[in-house]
């Protein structure tokens, strides 16, 4: 009776939103990962079609024509996707949808799809400690850096679109935070049927 769910993850590149999308596969025993298409270059510890499914721009605005995303976006110079077909299949088959995607891609998925939608912005607790991540992550120009933290200060006018807000200072507290949320998600009365439950409820006295 219930379908799917998606639950949204976005925040400032450096936050620990992969960290927690990890966990929350390895928790979860239902939940997914969406897998977006991105025109980026593959970091050295990515795998194709594992983190991202890896293009380029051509094929990217291919698909966009073709109307092949849920969503999509431009962020950093870079495009990124979420695959329509992939995303119905897990909703069909009763998944808890993560999907990591940023404010852009939120505001659009939010207006097709918001019945099955709940959203998590996830940052750290200062402005400072993001630079600190960004920096120790060591995949990053000085200048990409300060871009990097530039669109973060844009994208916290976002915070108020989004259900939830976790800060991610001490990464336990959080995950747990964020366990709570994908849990109470799974369950949002919008994902039953409610008319089809009290029937059958209803039916149920013998």
């Amino acid at each position: 009776m219930n379908k799917g769910a998606l639950l949204v993850i976005s925040g400032p590149s450096g936050a620990g939103k992969s960290s927690i999308v990890r966990e929350l596969l390895k928790q979860i025993p239902n939940a997914a990962f969406s897998v977006s298409t991105t025109t980026r270059q593959k970091r050295e510890d990515e795998v194709d079609g594992v983190n991202y499914h890896f293009t380029d721009k051509k094929s990217f605005q291919k698909d966009i024509d073709e109307g092949a995303f849920l969503e999509w976006a431009n962020v950093h110079g870079n495009f990124y996707g979420t695959s329509l077909k992939q995303i119905a299949k897990l909703l069909d088959e009763g998944k808890l949808v993560i999907l990591d995607i940023d404010v852009q891609g939120y505001m659009i998925l939010k207006e097709k799809l918001e019945r099955f939608t709940t959203a998590v912005f996830l940052t750290t607790k200062s402005r400072e400690d993001l630079k600190t991540r960004l920096l120790l992550r060591q995949s990053d120009s000085e200048e990409a850096i300060e871009q990097r933290l530039e669109n973060a200060f844009e994208e916290m006018a976002y915070i108020n679109r989004y259900e939830y807000l976790v800060i991610n200072d001490d990464f336990k507290t959080a995950l747990a935070q964020m366990l709570n949320i994908a849990h109470a998600a799974s369950n949002k009365r919008t994902l039953t049927d409610a008319d089809k439950f009290i029937e059958a409820w209803a039916k149920s006295l013998k």
